[in-house]
């Protein structure tokens, strides 16, 4: 009896660890840090943190829908600097009105998530290799498009898409709310939500199920690239230009975020609050080893160390609850 009962604990203390460990991971990291250092327990400086981690946000959610099939996406740091390059070319060398050229620029990065779920659904292709050769392929476009020049974005209407602010709050931050209860409906309270977990989770069975496999895969790859797209308008107007090399390396940030979340790269698991969670613990991460002044080149050597012991975590729980 009292074995049946402590056995029933260790199951009720790993389903809530499951659940709420990234909360308890992302308290204890912030008051770690805020410990070592008193300027990051200010607002301004949360504040700070939220903004600047607007644009993982939207990436790592995109990613967050690929990765719950059993996919990945390695395109969409490219894809944010391709977005960027276009803005260039259609506002400062065309003169295109700015609201035009941002849309055709979401458009081109969202036809580009469509290619790439066309490849992997239709014809079977890996996602590692397609996003891959197609990082490659885009990065490339970019670098033409630009000329391999930065393009100064001579517009206003830009760069007051990062830096105007509504009731104090930057506009950045309310991009990534925005994001963040898109993703969350879209994940958990709609029928594509459904089929995504359903795909990942089993495939053959989704579709013996009558599940669409292939719209499935497609979609959520034209919402990464969507999502790409969006954060490249937002680094545009971030930075004020053009540029063909930025978004280097954001791919490892969205798929450390989602890991870190508990988004299985098995498939067919995912959280978008664990997806944030995880999205603010990169980010502090970050801003922490800043402000105690620990030198940056330790900064990719621990985002690496943290994913691994995310994904041994998760390997750890599923073993346990087997």
């Amino acid at each position: 009896m009292v074995l049946g009962m402590t056995t029933s604990k260790q199951v009720k203390a790993r389903m809530l660890l499951g659940k709420y460990g990234i909360g308890i991971v992302l308290l204890f990291l912030m008051l770690i840090i805020g410990i070592l250092e008193p300027s990051f327990r200010t607002g301004t400086n949360f504040l700070n943190v939220a903004t600047q981690v607007s644009i993982n946000g939207l990436i790592s959610f995109g990613m967050c829908l690929v990765i719950t099939t059993g996919g990945i996406d390695l395109s969409v740091g490219a894809q944010l600097a391709l977005v960027s390059c276009v803005l260039g070319q259609l506002i400062t060398k065309q003169g295109m009105n700015a609201l035009l050229a941002i849309i055709i620029a979401v458009l081109v990065s969202t036809f580009l998530g469509f290619l790439n779920g066309i490849l992997i659904s239709r014809f079977h292709m890996f996602p590692f290799v397609v996003t891959l050769s197609s990082q490659l392929i885009i990065r490339g476009l970019a670098q033409i498009i630009s000329g391999g020049q930065s393009i100064p974005l001579q517009s206003t209407f830009i760069t007051d898409v990062y830096n105007m602010k509504l009731l104090g709050i930057p506009f950045p931050i309310l991009y990534l709310t925005v994001a963040t209860v898109a993703a969350y409906l879209i994940l958990h309270w709609t029928k594509l939500g459904r089929y995504i977990f359903a795909v990942g989770g089993n495939e053959n069975a989704a579709i013996a199920s009558g599940v669409n496999h292939y719209w499935v895969k497609t979609t959520v790859y034209m919402i990464s690239g969507l999502m790409a797209g969006l954060a490249g308008v937002i680094m545009a107007a971030k930075t004020g230009s053009a540029q063909s090399n930025i978004g280097v390396g954001y791919e490892t940030d969205a798929i450390a975020a989602c890991v870190i979340g508990g988004t299985s790269f098995a498939g067919g698991e995912a959280t978008i609050p664990g997806v944030l969670m995880g999205i603010f613990i990169i980010g502090f991460i970050y801003n922490g080893m800043n402000l105690i002044g620990i030198q940056s080149y330790f900064q990719p050597m621990t985002k690496g160390m943290v994913i691994i012991l995310a994904v041994l975590m998760d390997m750890f729980m599923k073993r346990k609850n087997a």
